[in-house]
């Protein structure tokens, strides 16, 4: 028989069985921000993980809904889109990276490591710093202008 056409790989699977696969895999990506598993399931789920980071990107009603159905979990879903997605803005695809590790002691099967290509600790932290000075700024300029006020007060007794 021809394989010509013929998309994707059934990891000797039903097709329920392979959706339950790909939803378990991607709501621990989501959870752990990196896992570990076989090349070909890693292959397979780079791109339904990136379809759905794409959706949590635009934050809407209707792409959370979206998100909630193609994982697992309510709470991987919520971190996605409230989390991981805003920190990620700044690419347009491309936001996971497979490294391929050692082969299994078992099965010889070889082994891939999924995650983030942007790191996300490092990402909050920059934001972090980025928040800190803005608000020492706005600090200073507060002293003066309550200086300022005394002698309007002082000249306003003058007055009377």
């Amino acid at each position: 028989m021809h394989r010509h056409g013929y998309k994707g790989r059934k990891f000797g699977r039903e097709r329920d069985q392979r959706r339950a696969l790909l939803k378990g895999l991607a709501d621990s990506l989501i959870k752990y921000e990196s896992i570990e598993t076989t090349l070909p399931k890693a292959k397979e789920l780079v791109p339904y993980a990136e379809k759905l980071i794409t959706k949590a990107k635009k934050g809407d009603l209707h792409s959370r809904r979206q998100v909630i159905a193609k994982l697992q979990t309510l709470d991987s879903a919520h971190k996605l889109v409230d989390q991981i997605a805003p920190k990620l803005s700044a690419r347009t695809s491309g936001h996971l990276r497979i490294e391929k590790t050692d082969m299994r002691r078992g099965d010889n099967a070889q082994m891939a490591r999924i995650s983030f290509v942007d790191d996300l600790k490092e990402i909050v932290a920059q934001a972090k710093k980025a928040e800190a000075k803005p608000v020492a700024a706005a600090k200073a300029p507060a002293k003066p202008a309550a200086a300022t006020k005394k002698p309007v007060a002082a000249s306003a007794k003058e007055a009377k």
